[in-house]
């Protein structure tokens, strides 16, 4: 149970004054949906303006205030803008200028005659002066100046920067006081302010310490977290696991195992002849081989008496996985299943029978294989593809399926940066495969204008002619007014008008049985071209597919370019990954196309995405396996987590845990940050 005090902070959207259905899917967007989330939306920067006496002191660029008088409409034909002519004391003239439906709240706010104050940024017209759109118009000199310094926040259409602070500054009037959880020595070393003070200054202007402080809060609830599902993991009684090599010897693996599968595969082992359950990380680049260490880990299982299954984030992926474990276990005898939420029937009672009796040995589905219904004869040991889609509250769960509490390997193709590993598995140990198996082509990776668009698509079409298959992936789903994004709906209308039925479209607004139905037909080849968003990055083995453009590729992060690449290359043709940039490249976006021609080593390629986008520049759109927080930027987890994981350390092994004051306090900032699975676990619960 939350503890009472915290309840003010999970209070709806809908108890703030003024949020009713029209602001609801705007405020959802963001993820606005309690106060807390209000209060956690920080500002993205901050405009500083200066107050002038007139015009004269004002120069082209700055954000002022000044008090104008206007003296003139004018009004153009057409769309064209509305302008109001108005006058400094002096008598310098500046054209207020507002666009569209603005028009009408600007001749409102500033009447004929009437000295305002107006906040915004001077810039030039011709020979004049002017203010487009100003942010603020005020009869009061007090109110326009106390706008001197004003947060900007991340809006969503249907929101306005006054909306969105005026439900922050309601919101942050019932955030209650709270105790302080972090060490008073670390506290006073760094001046943090006191929690509640410190949201308040975040939101008021550029306070570096505040900022740095929530964002350790929420490092610090994270460390804690998983360093209690770590204590909690090793007394949990699991069964050991010790495999003959029977099993393992009938094997048909493609290839011969690297240095790499091998040193993974023995700390594996290692981990399941132990009493205590396994928690490994398996990271592995793109076609490094994680599928044959997986089935290898699977195999002790099974010759050590016991059960397995492979959970898979897609029905794709898992169909994907059933077809490459059971072509490479086939000598070996072993009876694998697949069971997925399509299942149905007799069919599904077959399956259902047969892990509940023993005969079968492996199964491999989606989240079905853990349905209450589902039940094993002697689960003992789980594979978890794509761990970042299925987070620790879910791991947990598997301790409901088997006799104890099943060995977890966790795979990844998503390399990750040190400081990272550390931020999102920091419970877990960690293999590396960083070595590629033999006989893997490199991709040609090319960096192409936007302008040769014509000369791609005709390549693309002597590709498809030529019996291959390619990816075509866009920064977004359509198009927006606002801004001039290569969307997939538009590409896939295009292509299709060129290429009939070969193209199909796939993106994650589509419903799941569309999706699947299209990913089928490509990955059978019926289909020859698939355009997507980077819904793909992950899951998708299609040899056949030699190809992949990328659209706009300066909008994309270096290890998000690298997932997509590694969607080529799977078979034994020669592939080419097409990076088609935009015309405007800034240097770090040179930077990162300059990398991915240079090198496809994906752990280096994640360092250098960290280290480029530094801490405040997230560039493309936000990955999925990026990080689990929304406070802590990536510099700040760089420098404050590895203080944060000593201090939870500290804080569990030498001031009593969750208990005393500090502690009473620890739990709190777990259920602040929604880590409460921490605290259900110290109960057994």
């Amino acid at each position: 149970m939350r503890p009472d005090r915290l309840n003010p902070l999970f209070v709806t959207a809908e108890s703030l004054k003024g949020v009713g259905s029209t602001l609801a899917r705007p405020l959802e967007r963001l993820g606005l949906a309690r106060v807390k989330d209000f209060a956690y939306h920080l500002p993205d920067r901050f405009v500083t303006r200066r107050a002038v006496a007139n015009l004269d002191e004002a120069s082209v660029g700055e954000q002022v205030v000044v008090k104008l008088t206007p003296v003139e409409y004018r009004t153009s034909s057409g769309r064209g803008p509305f302008r109001v002519l108005a006058s400094d004391e002096p008598g310098n003239i500046c054209a207020i200028t507002y666009f569209g439906r603005a028009s009408y709240s600007g001749k409102k706010a500033l009447p004929l005659g009437e000295p305002r104050w107006v906040a915004g940024r001077i810039d030039q017209y011709g020979q004049m002066l002017q203010i487009v759109h100003p942010d603020h118009v005020t009869e009061e000199s007090a109110a326009a100046l106390g706008q001197l310094t004003e947060p900007v926040y991340a809006l969503s259409d249907g929101l306005t920067q006054n909306r969105i602070a005026a439900l922050i500054q309601q919101a942050m009037a019932s955030v209650p006081p709270l105790p302080e959880w972090i060490e008073p020595g670390l506290l006073d070393k760094h001046q943090w302010p006191a929690w509640r003070d410190a949201l308040e200054l975040a939101h008021k202007g550029e306070h570096p310490a505040a900022r740095d402080r929530l964002a350790y809060d929420e490092l610090l609830a994270n460390s804690l977290a998983l360093l209690l599902v770590r204590n909690s993991n090793r007394k949990q009684i699991g069964t050991p696991l010790v495999g003959d090599g029977t099993l393992r010897a009938r094997l048909q693996l493609p290839f011969e195992l690297t240095g790499a599968q091998k040193r993974s595969i023995a700390e594996i082992e290692g981990d399941l002849a132990q009493a205590a359950p396994m928690l490994r990380l398996l990271q592995g680049d793109v076609g490094s081989g994680k599928t044959a260490v997986a089935l290898e880990a699977m195999l002790i299982a099974v010759e050590g008496g016991a059960q397995a299954a492979l959970l898979a984030p897609t029905e794709i992926l898992a169909r994907q996985h059933y077809e490459t474990l059971s072509r490479m276990a086939a000598p070996s005898g072993v009876t694998i299943a697949l069971l997925t939420g399509r299942d149905k029937g007799r069919a599904r009672e077959s399956i259902l029978m047969g892990l509940l009796d023993g005969s079968i040995d492996l199964v491999v589905g989606t989240h079905a294989i853990f349905q209450d219904a589902v039940t094993y004869k002697n689960l003992a040991m789980v594979v978890i593809d794509e761990q970042h889609r299925f987070g620790v509250a879910q791991r947990l769960m598997l301790n409901q399926k088997g006799r104890r509490t099943p060995h977890c390997l966790a795979m990844t193709a998503t390399p990750i940066p040190r400081t990272l590993t550390l931020a999102q598995y920091g419970e877990m140990d960690v293999s590396k495969l960083d070595e590629m198996p033999p006989g893997r082509q490199p991709i040609d990776t090319r960096v192409v204008a936007i302008e040769r668009m014509g000369d791609v698509v005709s390549a693309l079409g002597r590709h498809i002619e030529s019996g291959h298959q390619a990816y075509w992936v866009c920064p977004m789903v359509r198009e927006l007014e606002t801004e001039d994004i290569a969307a997939a709906e538009a590409r896939y209308a295009e292509m299709k008008s060129r290429f009939g039925d070969a193209v199909v479209l796939v993106h994650g607004q589509l419903r799941p049985e569309v999706k699947d139905a299209a990913m089928e037909r490509f990955a059978s080849g019926a289909a020859k071209l698939l355009v997507a968003t980077t819904v793909i990055e992950v899951g998708v083995d299609v040899p056949n597919a030699t190809l992949m453009v990328i659209e706009q590729a300066e909008r994309f992060g270096l290890a998000q370019l690298h997932q997509l690449r590694g969607r080529v290359g799977r078979g034994e043709g020669k592939s080419t990954c097409l990076l088609l940039r935009g015309p405007a490249l800034s240097e770090t976006a040179r930077d990162r196309l300059a990398l991915m021609r240079e090198t496809q080593d994906g752990f280096r390629l994640a360092e250098e995405d960290l280290r480029l986008r530094g801490g405040g520049e997230l560039l493309g759109t936000r990955q999925s396996g990026d990080t689990p927080f929304r406070v802590a930027s990536l510099e700040q987890i760089q420098r404050l987590l590895p203080i944060a994981h000593d201090d939870a350390r500290l804080l569990m092994e030498r001031d009593g845990g969750l208990t005393g004051e500090r502690g009473e306090a620890a739990r709190l900032l777990l259920y602040l940050f929604e880590r409460d699975w921490g605290v259900q676990l110290l109960r057994g619960g």
